[in-house]
Parts: structure tokens; sequence; C-alpha cells
């Protein structure tokens, strides 16, 4: 969208822009929450970036899903959604192996179902997601937080603490 490409070329720029941002704007920050990993490879080596990445995602998302219930008698189970990729078995596999063995600080016991996957060209929601995912890609690989801004304060907090957002750069 940024770069132009595609359809996006006969918009300026501006625009587009303004566009990125407008969506993100969409994230209320109260009915629906971001939780996000931004791991840099050579700061967990020789760790797995997926193994790690994903545990720090799953972890956060039952976490929340814990506090609902506890916090305000919002019992819910929780559904993970994925843009299709070529990570698709290693993430089932650990979803298995977390709910099942359990993980680094304890077991899944939220989620609903394994993680599903997606093409993001279906659905908006992944959509959604991958400007969450490409604000964060500006933000710590290029130094633009301008996307970032708009969502900085809607990552998952609770008791004045943000549990939501994960950085191991």
């Amino acid at each position: 969208m940024l770069a132009g490409r595609k359809s996006w070329r006969r918009i300026e720029k501006r625009d587009r822009l303004d566009g990125i941002k407008d969506a993100l704007r969409l994230i209320d920050g109260k009915q629906c929450r971001i939780i996000a990993s931004v791991v840099r490879k050579g700061a967990i080596a020789p760790k797995d970036p997926v193994h790690c990445t994903f545990q720090q995602l799953i972890t956060r998302f039952d976490h929340f899903l814990s506090r609902q219930h506890f916090h305000f008698n919002n019992t819910q189970r929780g559904l993970v959604i994925f843009d299709k990729s070529g990570k698709e078995a290693p993430i089932q596999s650990l979803a298995k192996e977390f709910k099942v063995d359990g993980h680094e600080w304890g077991n899944l016991r939220n989620m609903a179902e394994v993680p599903v996957f997606v093409d993001s060209e279906a659905t908006r929601l992944i959509q959604l997601a991958d400007l969450v995912a490409y604000a964060l890609f500006r933000k710590y690989e290029k130094g633009d937080s301008q996307f970032f801004d708009v969502i900085a304060q809607k990552f998952d907090y609770f008791g004045g603490v943000q549990h939501g957002l994960h950085i191991d750069v």
C-alpha cells in the first residue's frame, strides 16, 4: 500500500499514508486490543524465532482471556488466526505441544482450537493485522513511528502494565 504497487499506484502517497493510519484507527483499544511480539533473530540466537514469538503471542493471549474470566466474569475461549505462511506446520505443532505438555510458563487453558490459517486477501481482519505488523516493522526496522504512534495505546494493558507488546530486539 505505502509503496504504491498494483492498484495503489494511482493513489497519491499522502492518501496512502492517511489510509494506513485510518485503518489502524479502527482498532479501538477497548473492545479490540493488540497482542504482538517483535523479535530480532540475533537477540534470541540460538533459539528458534518461530518458537519464541509464538510462545509470547499465545501465552499473552491466553493470559488476557484468563484475566477476562477472573476480573470481569467474562469467560471466553480464544481462536488465533494467522495469515497463510510456510510456518503453518511448526506453529500447529507448537500449539498442540503448549496445550498438552505446556510451555515455559505453564499450560494453555483458554484456546478453543489450534491456530487457523487463512489467506490475507480473503479477510479484512488479517489485512488489518498485516498493517499492525507493518507499523511495528516500520518502527523497529526503519525508525519510522508514524504508524506505530496510532496504535501505541491499543496494546493489551491491565493494572497499568502493558501486556500486549513483547519486544526482544
